[in-house]
């Protein structure tokens, strides 16, 4: 079997660090919209399973596990985006320093 040929793609795409920098927090706002998203459906099901006659103990207890696994889950994402958020910041300059680039 032969290796496969992976084609030298070198797309030329300049970003200044502002722009790298919008990026990176434009990904982790977008992050944070899809985990609340995910929270609220989390929620919505909660309230229609409440609403339910009748539901055993049994049902709430499985519908409990799952959504704390979901919030587990979710807990971790944030903790990774946090971390993010951390690199991006230390990316900044500091007081005094200048953004510039020196001709």
């Amino acid at each position: 079997m032969s290796m496969p040929n992976i084609p030298d793609i070198r797309p030329d795409i300049e970003l200044t660090r502002e722009q790298v920098m919008h990026l990176l927090l434009a990904s982790i706002a977008m992050e944070e919209m899809g985990l609340a998203h995910i929270l609220n459906a989390e929620g919505e099901k909660l309230q229609r399973a409440m609403a339910q006659p009748g539901l055993s103990l049994a049902d709430l207890m499985g519908l409990n596990d799952a959504i704390e696994r979901m919030l587990r889950t979710i807990i971790r994402k944030e903790l990774l985006l946090q971390m993010k958020l951390d690199a991006v910041l230390r990316m900044l300059p500091g007081p005094g320093e200048c953004e510039c680039s020196e001709e």
